[in-house]
């Protein structure tokens, strides 16, 4: 059975019992303490906790995941994998243990003619929490398992929650026999190899306020109902069904990793290693996939930080599997669009922007391979040189920070040179950094509060802050909420930091690219609060951040919330300037440049794309004509609410890896641009004035950014350029029309001068070899020629005049050393004649002494090395070092 249909199955039977099947939500969390979804109850958390209404108490869904913990095990075992798919069936106060653990069975047992599963009823086994006898009591009374069948477990195994505060609860978990052949008897309590757990019943009834580990956390209290949530692996199971050992032999992984092995010319089964490698791109492969189809990008922070890692252990596993050809993941990536394809069409259709984003984070990393190999070396020298037998943890956190170079090939490496790394430090050091980034990126949404208190203030406002900023810019409302230092006050006084909540308000909490509105709250008690800044950390909740500048704000007063309308509609021009240049960068480069982010603020904006490469100047030129040739034409802008599937129908953009619900909110400018779109606009193109495209450039692998002006900052720059062009004019007395001449022949007689200086100055340094020949002095019995060249001169002149006094005394034992200050920091290079070299005089131990002078580093080979240092002022002391090494010799 393939795993669409295992997927159809589940979801087609809990569909014909009333349940509402629910599509799965992108991998992008809303939770604000989670990076990426982890577990298909995720979506649902604000229903189990009361936050929101659900479309149904009954609800079913193939949810997306991805968990990265143990993402060093992946490949080293059959059961670690980072993306796996959850099916599951939820309900929000309707049934609880006495529905869900018959329908388990029943689906599991029903011969699959009749749309079950099929599995063998004596072959299946129960776990249930060691008090929960209730659970166990349904097992055995209503559905019949034997009572030697049901094994009870504590808090390891049988209780669920997510890792974060939020609903938890009790869980019955349903296991597979697979045979004798897996392992010993007994149960899962004894083998979890033999008995593969394919179902987990998850009775969510508690809501946990802190959860320090698995087995650590703190009950704040009961749900307000009790519900179930269940999850059935959906690789766990088609592992089952298809008859094969693991994960990796199922029909999806397996062609990715049967490819990954054609393309490298290796054999699953046949080495451990090249096994171990084959499963690491498997899964990784198409887990990036399904990252950057819902818009994760590579970063050093965040998921993106996820992602890249994801992306850059699959390159590295297909490099030990000797595929070092560009392209690669190009291919394979191409395998799971197609292996996934069917469960997700959308795959299919941003299958371009897919690859745009992979294909250039393979290309970044195969630089940063040979980059890092060199920043390696160097390291590995300054270990050598201080005696250390491993390379520091902040020397490999540096290579893989700064690099993106892997730890495993650091280890690798460092290996092969006989030496280790200390891993502890290094692992310190990235705890810390992704510790700040998860602190960053919660702080940034939830204003470093605690989630349990925007829970509350959530309820307060009755499920949802009344957002009435599209149509109007001052509204009158309740204070439903104040927070100082994250917690809950009734009141604050003059000059307090407060973040405030009203039941409804005009202000925009940034989003969508959008920065957030600025204004005054004004309440009836008379306090007057300064915002600065709106957030959303949660879905329906709007928080203003700011001062209060007069007065005394309490919980329950009157407000009258105004905001700074300049800034909005400068703000709203730049929004609707950016749907304009995303809809003319689409028609000039194709759909393939889709929107990566943006960011709208007063006057200016910037609006990031996916591109294989640099956007030549003429279509930025051609867009902006075309922009602009809107803005003329005056345009009506309309928004509507519709949904997703009318939205589509008529052609509205759907940014690649957006979340939306069923229903969305469509902003059209005339035929030019359809988008969907939170955001505010102005009511027609010709509002905006004027768009001046500023320029492009590389912000990331496949990523482009345009910056451009808006309005009257337009004009202004405009102004400026024609004012700085006619002072140009005036000095080169030329018309404007032949600066760029005019220019370009300066600019080439200025190189052709400074190419001239510089032969003249390396005939003058080359013109003293034969001198320094000639006054090479004897130190027993080996020629030492020793100078230091002008202040100035260049690395490659201080070197080809070594090489040419060597040249001079070829005949007889001679060293020669030059040294300078090319620039802020000093060089040496030292040529060794044969002569030299019989007596053991080399180049590359003699530029270690004078590098160890400057305070730095060097090597090469025997005759010749190059070395350098930080301390410019001990030139002559290397000199002299390097003498006393020749005369000891």
């Amino acid at each position: 059975m393939e795993s669409a249909e295992v997927a159809r199955r589940f979801l087609g039977f809990f569909q014909e019992r009333g349940h509402t099947v629910v599509p799965s939500a992108s991998l992008i969390a809303e939770d604000p303490t989670l990076l990426l979804v982890n577990a298909g109850m995720v979506p649902f958390k604000p229903y189990f906790l009361g936050q929101r209404t659900p479309p149904s108490v009954r609800m079913t869904s193939a949810q997306k995941c991805v968990r990265t913990p143990d993402i060093e095990e992946v490949g080293k075992t059959t059961r670690h994998a980072t993306f796996f798919q959850m099916l599951g069936n939820f309900s929000i106060g309707d049934y609880f243990k006495e529905g869900a653990i018959p329908f388990a069975w029943e689906l599991l047992t029903r011969p699959t003619a009749d749309g079950g599963f099929g599995f063998p009823e004596e072959r299946l086994w129960v776990t249930v929490y060691h008090d929960d006898d209730e659970a166990a009591d349904i097992w055995h009374k209503s559905v019949g398992v034997p009572v030697e069948r049901i094994q009870r477990r504590g808090l390891a195994d049988n209780y669920w929650h997510m890792g974060v505060p939020g609903p938890g609860g009790p869980c019955s978990e349903i296991y597979y026999d697979r045979g004798a052949e897996y392992g010993r008897e007994g149960g899962p309590v004894v083998d979890e190899d033999r008995y593969l757990e394919v179902w987990n019943l998850v009775f969510m009834q508690s809501q946990l306020s802190e959860v320090r580990s698995k087995v650590d956390f703190d009950v704040a209290g009961d749900l307000p109902a009790k519900n179930i949530d269940t999850g059935m692996g959906l690789e766990r199971m088609a592992t089952v069904l298809q008859g094969v050992d693991n994960i990796y032999e199922t029909d999806t992984l397996w062609r990715v990793l049967d490819r990954a092995a054609e393309l490298t010319g290796s054999k699953y089964g046949r080495d451990h290693r090249d096994d171990v490698s084959l499963r690491v791109v498997a899964d990784h492969v198409r887990s990036g996939t399904m990252m950057v189809a819902d818009g994760v990008r590579p970063g050093n922070e965040g998921r993106g930080y996820v992602l890249r890692r994801i992306l850059r252990r699959s390159i590295r596993n297909l490099r030990l599997l000797g595929g070092e050809d560009a392209g690669l993941m190009h291919e394979l990536t191409a395998v799971a669009v197609s292996a996934m394809g069917e469960q997700y069409p959308e795959l299919v259709r941003t299958a371009a922007n897919i690859h745009t984003v992979i294909d250039a984070e393979e290309a970044a990393f195969l630089q940063t391979l040979r980059t890092g190999t060199a920043i390696f070396d160097q390291a590995v020298a300054e270990s050598r040189k201080s005696g250390r037998s491993a390379l520091a943890g902040d020397q490999a956190f540096k290579l893989h920070d700064t690099y993106g170079f892997p730890i495993d090939l650091t280890l690798e490496m460092a290996s092969e040179q006989g030496l280790q790394v200390d891993e502890e430090g290094f692992r310190r050091l990235m705890q810390e950094q992704r510790e700040r980034a998860k602190k960053d990126a919660r702080e940034k949404k939830t204003g470093n509060l605690d989630v349990s208190v925007l829970d509350e203030l959530l309820g307060r406002t009755g499920g949802a802050v009344d957002f009435i900023g599209y149509g109007e810019v001052v509204g009158e409302a309740r204070l439903a909420g104040l927070l100082v230092n994250g917690a809950n006050v009734p009141a604050a006084g003059e000059g307090t930091e407060v973040e405030v909540v009203l039941d409804r308000t005009p202000f925009y909490a940034e989003g969508g690219g959008q920065l957030a509105d600025q204004g005054v709250i004004r309440l009836g008690g008379g306090a007057v609060i300064e915002v600065r800044d709106v957030q959303s950390p949660l879905q329906g909740l709007i928080v203003h951040r700011g001062r209060v500048a007069s007065g005394e704000a309490r919980v329950g007063d009157t407000a009258h919330a105004e905001i700074d309308v300049e800034r909005r509609r400068a703000i709203s021009r730049s929004h609707t300037a950016t749907h304009l240049v995303h809809a003319g960068f689409r028609r000039a480069l194709g759909e393939s440049a889709a929107q990566a982010g943006s960011e709208n603020s007063p006057g200016r904006f910037r609006f990031d794309f996916t591109a294989s490469g640099a956007v030549p100047a003429a279509v930025l030129r051609d867009v902006e004509d075309e922009v602009n040739e809107v803005l003329v034409n005056d345009l009506d802008v309309r928004a509507f609410h519709t949904s997703i599937d009318e939205a589509r129908a008529m052609g509205a953009l759907a940014l690649f890896g957006e979340k939306y619900g069923d229903e969305v909110r469509v902003v059209e400018v005339g035929e030019y641009s359809r988008e969907l779109c939170g955001g505010t606009h102005v009511a027609r193109s010709g509002q905006l004035g004027l768009v001046k495209v500023l320029g492009e450039a590389s912000i990331g692998a496949g990523v482009r950014r345009v910056e451009a002006l808006v309005g009257i900052d337009a004009f202004r720059f405009l102004a400026r350029e024609s004012v700085l062009v006619a002072q140009l004019a005036e000095q080169m007395k030329a018309p404007k029309e032949e600066l760029p001449e005019r220019v370009s022949g300066v600019l080439g007689r200025l190189r052709e001068a400074e190419k001239e200086l510089e032969r003249l100055r390396s005939r003058q340094v080359l013109a003293i070899a034969g001198s320094l020949a000639e006054g090479a002095r004897d130190l027993g019995g080996v020629a030492f020629a020793a100078h230091r060249v002008p202040d100035g001169t260049g690395a490659d002149d201080v070197r080809k005049l070594a090489v040419d006094v060597r040249g001079r005394l070829a005949a007889r034992p001679a060293v020669v050393m030059i040294a300078g200050v090319p620039k802020d920091r000093p060089v040496v290079v030292v040529a060794v004649t044969e002569g030299a070299r019989e007596r053991g005089l080399k180049a590359g131990a003699l530029v270690g002494v004078a590098a160890k002078a400057l305070g730095g580093g060097g090597g090469g080979k025997d005759d010749l090395a190059q070395g350098g240092g930080a301390d410019a002022g001990a030139v002559d002391q290397a000199l002299a070092a390097v003498e006393r090494a020749v005369g000891a010799a």
